[in-house]
């Protein structure tokens, strides 16, 4: 039996398709060469990519992080008890990703947005990658609107806008968890959504800050993503990618959304980990080179776009852990470096008793009155400049016993000035109230009272204008202003008070 020659070419081209597809597949299919520490080295896998999803034979699942000539360097996102030497690797060809949408609302996720809140399966119709490009220039508008946080100090002096990146920085156990609680409490009912993500924190303290949450109502438009400190490191290295994508679903809807990182120097610590064991070259502080560009890429995603991408925007507040107060150490100056101002928490005002214990001096917000409520500026304006000058005399007058009028007068404003900033935790207030309580500060009515009477005063003041000239606090609400004729009322108010008071007496 004779075989045709279109036979034969035939069959060698079948021959041909089976090798390259087995080849292709070898492409796919790799081995393990080495595993310990959460970290396996990978053979094969010529055609990975980086940030892609691997799987190992038990099903445990891997993060590619080093792409080598002849391996790869990958994470491990789960258990690496059951992956021994020479276990087949597949690729899914697909890079991480996490649910988004509204079904993330309320829940507490980990870092690769499964529920660990015992309340079931998160019903998401959609996911999004860890890693996405950050908006470009011309996609963004500038921040022009306010994101009250209802703590008087900040919104009077360091206000923040939606879409800015506002560093909060301290020691620890000085309050900067609690400003960002606060922040995410008093977005009740402002159409905000938020995401606390917890990094390196104890399940204990997440637990309670969740339980707070709810408390005041606030978790029902809130999602915390939590990988705790007794969790492996990539998990704690993905959770604020993670987090922001969860974000960006939203702010591509057209909604405001504020999100938390706490804390980022423990997010440089987890990735100091991995690059150690990565074999990446060590640099300052062992940090590996790329460590501004792991939080740069991450922060830059914040943004407030035009109308044209619907107006939404992400507010990013990241927490940075300092060592006794150095905020010129090698993370804190880079994430300064990346936000565009820093909210700087004083150990020795939280131990005076000042809570929130933020230095004005040396906090500062670069988008400024941008972001902020005309009401809010007009009674705002020459608080900063005051606590200067309040602050250079106060030191001057520990080495003098003898002192003028003039330099007692402006220290007695300058005491009520502090504890007028002094606020209770998860008590933020509303912008009538905070709009009144500088303005009675800025116009000297509280001068002539005791320190430890001016709370008890402000308090008289305000029930007072609430229940016999409500409509000027509405206007204030409404309108986020309080014109001349307004503040000449308002003036007439408080004195037609302090006659009644008198009386009373």
């Amino acid at each position: 039996m004779q075989i045709k020659p279109n036979e034969i070419s035939s069959i060698i081209k079948e021959q041909l398709k089976q090798f390259e597809s087995k080849i292709e597949m070898s492409k796919d299919i790799g081995h393990v060469i080495t595993i310990g520490d959460g970290i396996a080295i990978v053979s094969g896998l010529e055609d990975c990519m980086l940030g892609e999803l691997l799987v190992f034979g038990s099903d445990v699942y891997g993060m590619a992080m080093n792409l080598d000539e002849d391996s790869v360097g990958v994470v491990l996102l789960g258990e690496s008890k059951s992956i021994k030497e020479g276990e087949i690797v597949k690729r899914t060809k697909k890079v991480v990703e996490v649910p988004v949408g509204d079904a993330l609302l309320g829940r507490v996720v980990n870092a690769l947005g499964q529920p660990l809140d015992g309340l079931g399966e998160i019903k998401a119709t959609k996911t999004m990658p860890t890693e996405r490009k950050a908006p470009s220039i011309m996609d963004r508008e500038s921040v022009n609107s306010p994101l009250e946080t209802g703590i008087k100090a900040i919104d009077a002096m360091i206000p923040i806008g939606k879409g800015q990146r506002e560093l909060i920085i301290g020691d620890r156990q000085i309050g900067k968890t609690a400003i960002a609680i606060d922040a995410i409490i008093n977005q009740k009912g402002k159409n905000v959504n938020c995401i606390y993500v917890a990094i390196g924190q104890k399940n204990s303290s997440v637990a309670s800050i969740v339980e707070k949450l709810k408390e005041h109502d606030a978790m029902s438009y809130t999602t915390v993503v939590n990988a705790s400190a007794s969790e492996l490191a990539p998990l704690l290295y993905l959770a604020p990618y993670s987090g922001m994508t969860m974000a960006e679903e939203w702010m591509y809807q057209g909604k405001d959304v504020l999100i938390i990182f706490d804390d980022l120097y423990k997010h440089a610590i987890a990735y100091r980990a991995l690059s150690l064991l990565l074999k990446r070259s060590p640099g300052r502080e062992a940090f590996p080179g790329d460590i501004f560009y792991l939080h740069s890429r991450l922060l830059e995603r914040s943004a407030k776009l035009n109308k044209e991408l619907g107006g939404g925007s992400i507010t990013a507040l990241p927490i940075v852990e300092t060592l006794a107060g150095d905020i010129s150490a090698y993370i804190p100056t880079n994430v300064i470096s990346i936000t565009d101002g820093q909210i700087f928490l004083q150990t020795d005002l939280f131990n005076a008793g000042q809570r929130p214990a933020i230095d004005s001096g040396l906090s500062v917000s670069r988008v400024g009155s941008a972001a902020q409520f005309k009401a809010m500026k007009k009674v705002s304006n020459a608080l900063k400049m005051n606590l200067a000058s309040y602050q250079e005399l106060q030191a001057f007058a520990q080495f003098g016993s003898d002192l003028d009028d003039s330099t007692k007068t402006i220290l007695h404003h300058g005491d009520i000035l502090m504890d007028i900033l002094k606020q209770e935790q998860y008590a933020p207030l509303s912008l009538d109230r905070c709009v009144i309580e500088l303005f009675l500060a800025k116009y000297n009515f509280l001068d002539k009272l005791e320190v430890k009477d001016v709370k008890g005063y402000i308090n008289e003041v305000y029930d007072y204008i609430s229940q016999f000239h409500k409509e000027i606090l509405d206007k204030i609400n409404e309108t986020h202003d309080i014109k001349k004729p307004d503040r000449d009322a308002l003036r007439e108010i408080i004195r037609k008070f302090e006659v009644e008071k008198e009386l009373v007496k």
